[in-house]
C-alpha cells in the first residue's frame, strides 16, 4: 500500500506547482491566491516563505539563477538579489495566472484563467527568454497541467472542466495532432496539475478527487494514490534521486478543511521522475 506522509505542514488557501529545483536540492511551490512562493530543502528543512505583490500561479528556475514567475499580469523574472522585472506584462480584468511548465527547449509555457472560470477565457502560451511570446491555445477555460514525454515527441495537457488529459504531437516549439490520453470520470474530481515519469507515465491530481493517478502512455489507469484532502492540486518528483512524488494541496472554499489541506505532502519513492528543464532566461 502507498502511504504518504507529511512534508511540510501548512494551510495554503490553493498550494500549487511543486517543482523540483535540482541546482538548489529544493523544492519550490506556491500558493497562487496566498501570493506566496515556498522552498523546502528536504535533507536540511529549511523553509522559506516569500510574498508576491500579484496572485502567482506558478514558479520555475532560470538558468540563469532566480525564478520565472507566471503572475496575474503577466510572466516576470526574479531575480537570485531579490530584484523583479516584467518579461511580459499584460493585464486583462478578470483574468489571473495559471500553471505553467518549462518544455525541454527552455521556453515557458504560462496558462492562464478567469477568475470566474468562463471558458474560453483562458489562453496558454510560449514565451522565450528574450520576451516573445505565442499564444499556442486561445480557447481554455482552466489552463492547467502541462508536461513532455521522455524523448520530447509528445506534450500533454489539461484543461480542467474538460476533465480530459490530452496529448499533443511537439515539434520545436509547435503541437499538433490534439487528442486525449484519458478522461475522468464523474464523480472522482477534476484533472489539475500533472507531472511525467522517466517510464512515460503521466501522473495527475484530481482537485475534488483526493488522489493522485498514473496513466501509462496508452492512457491506461494502472495506478492510485488516494491522499486524505479533497483539494489535490499538483504533483512533481523530487529529492537526489528524483523518486519523492511531493503533491500540492488547497483548502480554498471549504466549509470545515481536512487538517492537511493546504498542507505539502510526500509519496518517498513512487517512482523515478524526469530531470525537469529550467527556464533560459
Amino acid at each position: 500500500m502507498t502511504t504518504y506522509e507529511v512534508a511540510v505542514r501548512a494551510e495554503a488557501t490553493l498550494g500549487e506547482g511543486p517543482t523540483w529545483d535540482a541546482e538548489a536540492g529544493r523544492l519550490v511551490w506556491i500558493d497562487i491566491l496566498g501570493s506566496r512562493i515556498h522552498t523546502y530543502d528536504p535533507v536540511s528543512g529549511r523553509r522559506t516563505v516569500r510574498t508576491t505583490e500579484q496572485h502567482v500561479g506558478a514558479a520555475k528556475p532560470r538558468a540563469g539563477g532566480g525564478l520565472v514567475l507566471n503572475l496575474r499580469d503577466g510572466v516576470g523574472l526574479l531575480d537570485p538579489d531579490g530584484g523583479f522585472r516584467w518579461l511580459h506584462h499584460e493585464p486583462v480584468p478578470g483574468r489571473r495566472a495559471n500553471d505553467a511548465a518549462v518544455a525541454p527547449d527552455g521556453s515557458l509555457w504560462a496558462g492562464t484563467m478567469r477568475y470566474d472560470e468562463a471558458p474560453g477565457g483562458g489562453t496558454l502560451s510560449r514565451l522565450t527568454g528574450d520576451g516573445s511570446v505565442r499564444t499556442v491555445l486561445d480557447d481554455v477555460a482552466v489552463s492547467n497541467g502541462t508536461g513532455w514525454s521522455p524523448d520530447g515527441r509528445l506534450m500533454y495537457y489539461i484543461d480542467s472542466p474538460t476533465r480530459r488529459i490530452d496529448v499533443f504531437d511537439y515539434d520545436g516549439g509547435q503541437i499538433s495532432g490534439r487528442r486525449p490520453l484519458a478522461e475522468i470520470e464523474e464523480g472522482a474530481g477534476f484533472p489539475d496539475g500533472l507531472t511525467v515519469d522517466a517510464d512515460g507515465c503521466v501522473w495527475v491530481a484530481l482537485w475534488q478527487g483526493a488522489a493522485v493517478r498514473r496513466y501509462t502512455p496508452a492512457g491506461v489507469l494502472d495506478r492510485v494514490i488516494e491522499l486524505p484532502v479533497p483539494l489535490v492540486t499538483a504533483c512533481a518528483f523530487g529529492g537526489a534521486e528524483l523518486t519523492d512524488l511531493y503533491i500540492t494541496t488547497a483548502r480554498v472554499g471549504l466549509d470545515t478543511p481536512p487538517p492537511l489541506s493546504g498542507s505539502l505532502l510526500v509519496v518517498p519513492g513512487a517512482g523515478k521522475g524526469l530531470p525537469q528543464a529550467v527556464f533560459a532566461g
